[in-house]
């Protein structure tokens, strides 16, 4: 069940948030397209780490991130044709295959990899996370210094409102699973809800929307989603669970 709660917030509660603010501050419509595209995408990988740091549920995290990954093969494309479609064009078959090249495509090569060549991934393991933070910091800088005229020139409106994506979506996902769940579960759910693979989505909007606005709302997210995703962790840590 909390993992298909994930799955709603990831492509439910996420997308209609994003449509809220982008009226609520009246972005103009490519820059609130690329914040529903935002918001239409799986939950990042980082939101695992933050989830330890936070002392949530390692492994429900796992799993919530593995789920809405798979799932964004067909919600991906399929929530971008249904709230964008009337806002700017949108190629859902496109989409779909790109998304199956950079999320399942990955992950039947790791799998490959770790059954034929067991010991050598044991090897390379210790080194993944340096690696995944160093990829990381270069897709961060390369989508805002792509983006910074067009960043400079959307001014606090975009910032705010790629803010309070993340932010409300991190609060919603507390506040609506905590009388249900331990402290413990409800953090993991703040943090998924709250942390979107923002990248992936400057990627799709490089790739197959032709007005390069629609890009800008991902890059301002990456450094939104990753600031409110850490700072929640460090927090949660000032505040112990009842499972401790």
């Amino acid at each position: 069940v909390a993992v298909l709660l994930a799955f709603l917030g990831c492509y439910g509660v996420m997308p209609s948030l994003a449509i809220f603010i982008g009226k609520a501050f009246s972005l103009e419509p490519a820059l609130a397209a690329g914040l529903v595209l935002v918001a239409c995408i799986n939950g990042a990988q980082a939101s695992n780490l933050c989830t330890f740091i936070g002392q949530g549920d390692l492994a429900l995290s796992v799993l919530m991130t593995t789920m809405t990954t798979i799932g964004a093969i067909v919600m991906t494309p399929l929530m971008g044709k249904l709230l964008l479609g009337q806002v700017v064009p949108v190629n859902a078959a496109a989409i779909s295959i790109s998304t199956i090249q950079v999320v399942l495509a990955p992950i039947l090569i790791g799998m490959s990899f770790n059954l034929k060549f067991p010991e050598l991934v044991k090897k390379i393991l210790p080194f993944s996370p340096i690696v995944g933070v160093v990829v990381t910091c270069l897709l961060v800088g390369t989508s805002v210094a792509g983006c910074a005229t067009s960043i400079l020139n959307a001014g606090f409106k975009l910032q705010a409102s790629a803010a309070l994506l993340h932010a409300l979506g991190g609060a919603a996902g507390y506040f609506l699973t905590k009388p249900f769940y331990s402290e413990k579960i409800a953090r993991t759910f703040a943090i998924e809800w709250a942390m979107k693979s923002s990248a992936f989505g400057f990627l799709l909007a490089s790739l197959h929307f032709p007005e390069f606005a629609v890009r800008v709302p991902s890059a301002v997210s990456i450094v939104w989603m990753t600031l409110i995703g850490s700072s929640m962790a460090v927090l949660s840590r000032f505040f112990p669970t009842a499972e401790e």
